[in-house]
């Protein structure tokens, strides 16, 4: 399912409980929201301004701003400057009730939503914003030994391989070569980001953190199936992204694939062999599970085809936003899966649920493309706005900070990010080089490489108890989490 706990003691109820309808009305409508991210919680906070009453449900008590996952992961930021509590973002709406908790079915015809621990909520209108998963083609060996980044635990996860492999190399417990080798697949923006992330860590913190192991060997292998870096963008940008990634020492391979992993290495589609302890999948992603608990057939990549209006074709009363909905614009084409374009259908589905309380006609979504943009590293970035406004370096670089920062949610992030890129940027240290014990799904320690989309589990290797050989980063025994071709 889309919506996982992550608490065993999940709260029964808001201390602020939801006001009632007035004596002598009509009950107000029951909206349920499932997702916490940018659709759903844009969506949530949209609806408390409407007569109803809106419970969010999600797995986790946080919202992630995840397009700095991949500072988090390379040690440039810390957990809490990306993260906020989900009830500190809504305590002050009254009519909104926040519900940690899993999603294991919905029964359409009942309006209701079951949750994992036995509770049913009844709807009026449902928004399915649950998102996507890390998923990876089914090529051997990736499920086993690969690091996603989709998620909190994901960052933390990666950051903690990272640094433990050259630690453990550093004891002479694993051979320098294959822990200072970093195999990332997928040329999109997350891939492009991390390259440049991981360059600037090693090159700039770790050659100074680990002066005897040569950090000039160190490797960062960027693979990419099609022809360009940045594929959503406009060649020109692409050819900037591989210039800028080619300054910093990253090999880029093109039009190739990845064939098969292993404990120890990757193996390419152009037979090339690369000796390494670390792939980080960043290939694309798969909507979210809980499509199929709505009765309809999805497309191939899992996501629920949805009318103009974003509405469920089979029940209006169901609406579907962000990476779960397969909503098509004016020629046909789907919408990218990008945060900008689920909080534009939140704020869309908000007004529909509101036209349908008062009989008005439902309105189609159209997404205002605003631009896009990818950092490539220190003092280097590409950005396109409408109009065929392309630019890069540091004006790029500069506009990508600040919209990051106007988007962050609560001022303490926003200031704690800002002092933390400053510091940075000033001193060229990462202040998060945190080697963190992680649990796994039994209770046990984990570290190194291994987890699902969201979930833990990794081999016990770090310098507390360096194994002879690079530890195996296993994933637990999960379902293998599938991707969308091409996503970042």
């Amino acid at each position: 399912m889309a919506v996982v706990s992550e608490a065993t003691d999940a709260p029964r109820a808001d201390p602020t409980p939801i006001p009632a309808a007035a004596p002598g009305l009509p009950p107000r409508p029951r909206v349920v929201v499932i997702g916490a991210g940018f659709g759903g919680l844009t969506a949530a906070r949209k609806l408390s301004r409407l007569a109803v009453d809106v419970t969010l449900v999600d797995r986790r008590n946080f919202h992630t701003f995840q397009p700095l996952l991949y500072q988090l992961a390379t040690a440039g930021l810390d957990t809490a400057s990306i993260a906020y509590p989900v009830r500190g973002i809504v305590h002050h709406q009254r009519s909104l009730r926040f519900r940690l908790g899993e999603v294991v079915g919905i029964d359409r015809a009942a309006r209701e939503v079951t949750l994992a621990d036995g509770d049913k909520l009844t709807y009026d209108y449902l928004v399915l914003a649950a998102g996507a998963v890390t998923a990876t083609f089914g090529v051997p060996g990736v499920d086993e030994y690969a690091l996603p980044l989709k998620t909190l635990t994901d960052a933390v996860r990666l950051r903690t391989h990272l640094l433990a492999a050259f630690e453990a190399a550093d004891a002479g417990h694993r051979d320098p070569q294959k822990a200072m080798t970093v195999v990332v697949v997928g040329g999109g923006p997350t891939g492009v980001e991390l390259c440049g992330g991981i360059s600037e860590l090693i090159k700039s913190v770790l050659a100074k953190d680990y002066p005897e192991l040569d950090t000039g060997r160190a490797r960062i292998v960027l693979i990419e199936m099609t022809d360009r870096l940045l594929g959503s963008f406009d060649p020109h940008s692409s050819k900037r992204a591989l210039q800028g990634l080619g300054r910093r020492g990253v090999e880029i391979r093109l039009n190739t694939s990845v064939q098969s992993v292993g404990e120890d290495y990757v193996e390419l589609t152009d037979g090339t062999h690369i000796a390494t302890n670390t792939l980080i999948w960043t290939a694309g992603i798969r909507a979210s599970d809980i499509g199929s608990d709505l009765g309809v057939n999805l497309d191939k990549a899992g996501r629920v085809p949805v009318e103009a209006d974003l509405s469920l074709a089979a029940d209006p009363s169901v609406f579907i936003i962000g990476d779960l909905a397969a909503a098509r614009d004016p020629l046909g084409q789907l919408y990218p899966q990008l945060a900008p374009v689920a909080m534009q259908q939140g704020r869309h589905v908000v007004r529909q649920i509101e036209a349908r309380m008062f009989n008005r006609p439902a309105a189609p979504f159209r997404y205002l493309n605003k631009g896009t943009m990818a950092t490539i590293g220190r003092n280097s970035a590409v950005a396109e706005l409408p109009g065929h406004i392309r630019f890069g370096g540091f004006p790029a670089w500069i506009a990508w900070l600040g919209l990051h920062l106007l988007f962050l949610i609560g001022f303490r992030n926003r200031l704690s990010v800002l002092l933390d890129w400053s510091w940075n940027y000033l001193t060229f240290q990462r202040g998060a080089r945190l080697i963190l014990p992680m649990e796994s799904d039994d209770g046990g320690e984990v570290d190194g490489r291994s987890g699902g989309s969201g979930g833990s589990g990794l081999s016990r290797s770090g310098p507390a108890a360096p194994p002879a050989s690079p530890a195996p980063l296993r994933r637990p025994p999960t379902a293998p989490a599938p991707v969308r071709p091409g996503a970042p």
